[in-house]
């Protein structure tokens, strides 16, 4: 872990000086032989210059990407082959896969003429028919390859019908400063209608009335934006509903709108830690550039290790030059070496595919956009960047997550009418049904108290069977809400889960003003728990400084939790902070395993 994020949190911005080289900028960033649709001969392009060899990386056997030369008239058992390895590619993308037509294995780009590339689609259109998927072509581009005739290599992404209500799910973290302009762009991308320049776009997002009055968030909301099969967007446009949203899409992006004021810096780190986000958007107003808490949003992402991208915002407001000051400000802190990102700056259809495929390939490429909630520029690229980007897990990881015991983090508490208590989380391993019997806790005396799964609703539609990785709320029934709290867990009773209240990590001092020792008081983060704690001792050393490494043996002053080794952590205190990892816990041994057999009339249905 780098110490040197610590600038992004307390420190000011260092020059760039040997950062990650210059910003991808436009077709620039393309995969090698790829994003552009100049002809080239001899290795050259119309301009002169020369080009990269026209060459893609080599198939890889895992993954959702497949190169095909041609599929021109295959035999059907040739057909049927081609099939089963669709399937396979769908399985690894969790719904989704790009097929590359006119690539061969080794990544050489040869291209097809017109008529092949015709009778290849319509192959790859009936193959995807067998399987109940559909196709999107995102580019063409053409080549050169020892030939006359114009050859063509063509990128399709093929996307599952959704079955049994498994879409593919990605939330995406909104992170930056207040008055950025962060719900503004979700109620932009939800709603389907561009803001009017004072805010109406957010209106629905708001969830409190002083956040209506203020026009600033203070809580943590949720919305969504879903792509269907054919790659269209589907949002509440046309008044539909939620469930209808769930219903027509193939594809769902959980944006968590988290709050950019300093104020409520804890219910965003919350948002970070606890709601597992695959990816984090940044936003940033072009017109102030980079203030308040948006260097340590950023320094945030970082630490947890969550991939993001940029967002420039109110670009209607501005002049050219502003934006360009704003952007040329984000890369320098981008190439510092605390960050070593590579900036890629998204201009077109074409930059935005490139941008989604490395992006989740490489975890150094960080795509940045420029846009306006108002006039709705570059709004589109937004959205084909989004609904190209992969997940981060591919099927078999998936897979070893679902054989383990259940566990489900408790996130928030709800009290609904003729429903009664309802949490709110993720399920983080194994698989969720209606009916079934889970052990919820720690209490604060550290037992474990039994409990029945009503129900299930997963983005506001009623589903059966919840598998690890996704989020969704469950109903208990006349189960006491006053005996459950945020940063609990719900766990199968066979898990014979582990608790403790003092435990150990290797931290990492972001920043603290003076000497970081024994008695320090700080609020800790480790997924969904938040407590504070006290430092009882820090291995090795009697004080800690900015950027210095130490185990620190950490007491929680209030109950114990539910904690694992290696789970990240995050502290806090004014303006320290601190990151690191659970290295070991001084498990608390109960009576039966801390597990309470019955809570008293009413409490509670088996």
């Amino acid at each position: 872990m780098d110490s040197r994020v610590s600038e992004l949190f307390g420190g000011c911005c260092r020059p760039a000086g040997g950062g990650a080289g210059g910003p991808l900028r436009g077709r620039g960033g393309a995969a090698p032989g790829g994003g552009s649709k100049a002809k080239k001969k001899n290795g050259r392009s119309r301009g002169g210059k020369a080009n990269n060899p026209p060459y893609l990386p080599p198939e890889a056997e895992d993954g959702n990407i497949e190169y095909k030369l041609k599929l021109v008239n295959p035999s059907q058992y040739r057909f049927e082959h081609l099939v089963t390895q669709m399937k396979w590619r769908l399985q690894e993308g969790r719904g989704e896969a790009v097929y590359q037509i006119g690539v061969e294995d080794n990544g050489l780009l040869v291209g097809l003429s017109e008529e092949e590339m015709r009778a290849s689609l319509k192959t790859l259109r009936r193959m995807a028919e067998k399987v109940g998927a559909d196709i999107t072509v995102l580019r063409e581009r053409e080549v050169d390859y020892d030939s006359d005739v114009p050859r063509k290599i063509t990128e399709v992404l093929v996307r599952k019908v959704p079955d049994n209500q498994q879409f593919l799910d990605l939330r995406v973290a909104v992170l930056g400063n207040v008055d950025s302009g962060k719900s503004t762009l979700l109620g932009v991308l939800t709603q389907g209608e561009l803001d009017n320049g004072r805010g109406r776009a957010r209106l629905n997002l708001f969830r409190h009335l002083h956040e209506i009055q203020s026009g600033r968030t203070s809580s943590i909301s949720f919305e969504i934006l879903g792509f269907n099969s054919k790659g269209e967007v589907v949002n509440y446009s046309d008044s539909r509903t939620a469930e209808e949203i769930c219903e027509s899409s193939s594809k769902m992006i959980t944006f968590i709108d988290l709050a950019g004021h300093h104020k409520y810096l804890k219910t965003t780190i919350f948002g970070l830690t606890s709601y597992c986000p695959d990816f984090a958007m940044l936003v940033v107003s072009a017109n102030t550039g980079i203030a308040g808490t948006t260097r340590e949003h950023l320094g945030l992402a970082m630490a947890l290790k969550v991939p993001f991208f940029i967002v420039i915002s109110k670009v209607d407001l501005c002049s050219k030059a502003t934006v360009e000051r704003t952007v040329k400000q984000l890369e320098r802190i981008l190439k510092q070496p605390g960050c070593n990102k590579l900036p890629l700056l998204v201009n077109s259809d074409d930059d935005a595919v490139t941008a989604a495929q490395q992006f989740a390939q490489s975890p150094n490429i960080t795509p940045i956009f420029t846009l306006s909630s108002v006039s709705g520029e570059n709004l589109d690229l937004l959205k084909v960047f989004l609904n190209i980007l992969p997940p981060l897990t591919n099927s078999k990881e998936q897979e070893e997550l679902m054989q383990q015991l259940t566990e489900f983090q408790v996130d928030e508490i709800y009290t609904v009418p003729e429903v009664g208590t309802v949490v709110g989380g993720t399920l983080s391993s194994g698989i969720c049904r209606e009916g079934e019997n889970l052990v919820v806790g720690p209490t604060d005396d550290g037992k474990f108290l039994r409990l029945k799964v009503c129900s299930i609703q997963r983005n506001r539609s009623a589903c059966r069977v919840l598998r690890a990785g996704q989020a969704a709320t469950l109903a208990l029934g006349p189960f006491d809400r006053s005996l459950l709290r945020k940063g609990m867990v719900m766990v199968s009773p066979e898990m014979n889960p582990t608790i403790c209240s003092v435990f150990e990590a290797e931290i990492v001092l972001l920043f603290h003003a003076t000497t970081f020792r024994k008695g320090f008081q700080v609020t800790v983060h480790v997924g969904n728990v938040r407590q504070t704690a006290v430092v009882e001792k820090i291995h090795g050393k009697d004080k800690l400084r900015t950027g210095e490494k130490a185990v620190v043996c950490f007491r929680f002053i209030k109950h114990p939790e539910y904690l694992k080794i290696g789970a990240k952590l995050l502290f806090r205190e004014g303006v320290t902070k601190g990151i690191g990892h659970v290295t070991d816990l001084q498990a608390i041994i109960t009576k039966e395993n801390g597990l309470e057999e019955s809570l008293g009339p009413g409490h509670l249905s088996f």
